[in-house]
């Protein structure tokens, strides 16, 4: 009596699976896509029937009943975490779930074949070991916690459309754990429980069609999740496969006689090695990739995973930009390699890198047929297709050097601002890949966002190019301008040579500014030929170099004066640039000041500061001209003039943490001042020329 009850519970709830997983691939296939829904309940139908079976011909439970009601267990687990993933839970909480529930399945999967099942005498008997029973409560545990968590973190507003799956899903798991654990205190399952567990399957099927019926949204999370189900399949591939081969084993070691348990160990030692190979294997990857988009699939690509994948390669990697443009190209459509061609202003596109893949290095015109029909069109090429209907690509000329490129298949174009900024050549996929409308059109976006990176980098490159002419043209200028002063002072010096010939202290003062002179060319030369622009500061007592400056512009008229209000002020610079900055505003004041004018220099203390006043009484200046053009470089009154020496004096006074201020009125005279900031060290070092 009670195996007839068993008999019509099992098969009720077979018949009950197998109706939704039916309404899920027939009627309700345009609202909702449940791959993992229907799984799940053809995985129960298969369960079910197979144990209704087995209890109507009153035999002994076997190891498939086992092994399937392992396989319906995973089912539902990997159906809730699915919906765990619609609702926006991190990617690592997601493959941690799918990694314990793959430990977790696997193990059963042992015990199982280790058992060789866990009924023995009768349908009610549990083994000694207790293997299986603490695998199913374990088992149930984890589905209960799936479960929980599901409901906990579905946002509030929708737990409405989701508590019915919750309760369905969870009464399963809920009612397994009451069996087991009653059977593993008992001993033995209570007959009574096992018999109503086909009826407690069935009655919660329509809870969870209910959850269905109300949650077309469901089509979103479970059917673009490609990544649970690409693991999901390549687990239960990988289950299959040791099945088959512990059968195989087994075989062996039952008919193999007094070889037999050696050929097993080497039977399946060799089977685990195939499948570790098969599992590492890019080329079985990318066919099981591409099956499931094709078979599960309306759309080929996940546009969001895929979109951060290709960002995140053109943006991070440990290749050049160029290579991770061809990378990220490549892993849309599973090819193994590229070349990148990009336009040079040679009138070229010229080959850039290559990325495992063997070819040419010749340059293609940009105004070849091929180049133009790539801007004007923005098509990409497939090689093969225009090998076998060349006029669907307006029958052009492909080059020949891209015909000779071994296993080459599409030609991407990279289009920026509706120009052809350069091209990909791909490699053939791993596996077979349509080039459809959809592949097309993604592969064409991804070359405009990939042409742009590299227009941007290119842009970088060129904007560091011209920083570094510019650096050197600064550079250029600045010594220019100071062997325009050393001119102009061994031309005033030429100029009184007649009128101060018989001198002595002329002639001294000649000697002096003549050795000064060269001096400064040598340092010039030797600037220049190093290519060191650092100039490294010291401490240095600014009065004597105040008196060198002074004494390298005697020679002329009128002569500078030096006046030392307070002696030992040491500031922090260097001896060159500072003595430079001081000498070019010494000679502007005598360039500025007629001959029976003065120009003093001055050196005092205010506010813990050296103050150096160069006064003249020339000309001077307008506030309009101090204001807007007196330190902007370029900007000169003067007809030899460059312009550049106030800008760089205030630029290096600035740089050492001083100020630089005028104070003029035109005709009357212009003042400079210089405020350095004291050095506060004990070991002040004296200027050297």
């Amino acid at each position: 009596m009670l195996t007839s009850i068993a008999t019509i519970s099992y098969t009720v709830s077979a018949v009950a699976s197998l109706l939704l997983a039916a309404l899920l691939l027939t009627r309700w296939r345009g609202r909702l896509h449940g791959v993992a829904l229907s799984t799940a309940c053809l995985l129960s139908a298969l369960w079910a029937s197979m144990l209704a079976y087995q209890v109507n011909q009153a035999s002994a439970l076997s190891l498939m009943t086992d092994v399937m009601e392992i396989l319906r267990n995973a089912g539902w687990s990997v159906f809730v975490i699915a919906l765990l993933g619609l609702y926006r839970q991190t990617a690592l909480r997601i493959r941690s779930a799918i990694t314990i529930i793959a430990v977790l399945y696997l193990a059963c999967l042992a015990a199982a074949l280790h058992t060789h099942g866990s009924f023995e005498a009768s349908p009610y008997a549990v083994d000694d070991t207790g293997y299986n029973v603490i695998g199913s409560i374990a088992m149930a545990i984890l589905g209960m916690i799936l479960v929980e968590q599901l409901y906990r973190n579905t946002p509030v507003k929708q737990r409405w459309s989701i508590k019915f799956a919750c309760l369905g899903i969870g009464g399963i798991f809920a009612y397994d754990f009451y069996m087991y654990s009653d059977a593993l205190l008992l001993q033995h399952i209570n007959p009574e429980i096992w018999t109503a567990r086909g009826i407690v399957n069935a009655l919660v099927i329509p809870l969870v069609a209910v959850s269905a019926a109300r949650n077309p949204q469901w089509a979103l999370g479970i059917t673009v999740s490609r990544r649970i189900l690409f693991y999901s399949a390549a687990l239960f591939g990988a289950a299959a496969y040791l099945l088959t081969m512990a059968a195989a084993g087994y075989y062996l070691r039952f008919f193999g006689g007094s070889w037999g348990t050696i050929m097993q160990v080497i039977f399946l030692f060799g089977a685990i090695i195939l499948l570790l190979l098969v599992l590492f294997s890019g080329t079985l990857r990318s066919w099981l990739r591409v099956s499931i988009s094709k078979h599960f699939f309306s759309y080929n690509y996940d546009y969001r995973e895929e979109w951060l994948q290709f960002t995140r390669t053109l943006s991070t990697g440990e290749h050049v930009l160029g290579e991770r443009v061809i990378q990220a190209l490549a892993q849309l459509v599973e090819s193994p390699g590229g070349g990148l061609w990009i336009r040079r202003e040679t009138g070229n596109h010229e080959p850039a890198t290559r990325w495992n893949m063997t070819g040419t290095d010749e340059p293609e015109p940009s105004d070849s047929a091929f180049c133009r029909f790539l801007e004007q069109k923005e098509w990409v090429i497939e090689l093969h297709e225009y090998a076998a209907n060349p006029n669907k690509y307006s029958g052009i000329a492909l080059p020949q050097w891209l015909l000779a490129i071994p296993k080459a298949w599409l030609v991407v174009p990279l289009i920026q601002h509706r120009k052809l900024f350069g091209f990909v050549v791909l490699a053939e996929p791993r596996s077979r890949v349509k080039l459809n409308w959809e592949v097309s059109d993604l592969l064409k976006v991804a070359g405009n966002q990939a042409a742009s990176y590299l227009a941007q980098d290119e842009a970088a490159h060129a904007l560091l190019v011209a920083r570094q002419f510019e650096s050197f043209n600064r550079m250029s200028t600045f010594v220019v301008h100071d062997l325009k002063n050393l001119v102009a002072q061994l031309s005033l010096l030429l100029s009184n040579v007649e009128k101060h010939r018989g001198n002595p202290e002329f002639q001294k003062d000649m000697i002096e500014t003549v050795r000064l002179s060269v001096l400064k060319m040598r340092r010039l030369l030797e600037k220049l030929s190093s290519g060191d622009s650092s100039e490294k500061a010291i401490p240095l007592l600014i009065a004597g170099l105040l008196e060198e400056a002074a004494k390298s512009k005697s020679v002329t008229e009128p002569k500078p004066t030096v006046e030392i209000l307070t002696p030992n002020l040491a500031v922090y610079a260097n001896p060159a640039r500072l003595e430079r900055v001081i000498g070019h505003l010494i000679q502007n004041a005598i360039e500025a000041t007629p001959r029976d004018g003065k120009v003093q220099i001055r050196l005092k203390e205010e506010m813990n500061s050296a103050v150096v006043e160069i006064e003249d009484t020339g000309r001077g200046m307008s506030e309009e001209f101090i204001r807007e053009k007196l330190f902007k470089p370029f900007e000169t009154t003067k007809s030899a003039g460059m312009g550049i020496g106030v800008f760089e004096s205030r630029e290096y006074v600035s740089e050492i943490g001083g100020k630089l201020e005028v104070d003029s009125r035109e005709s009357d005279g212009t003042t400079f001042r210089i405020i350095l900031p004291l050095h506060s060290g004990d070991d002040h070092a004296a200027f050297m020329t």
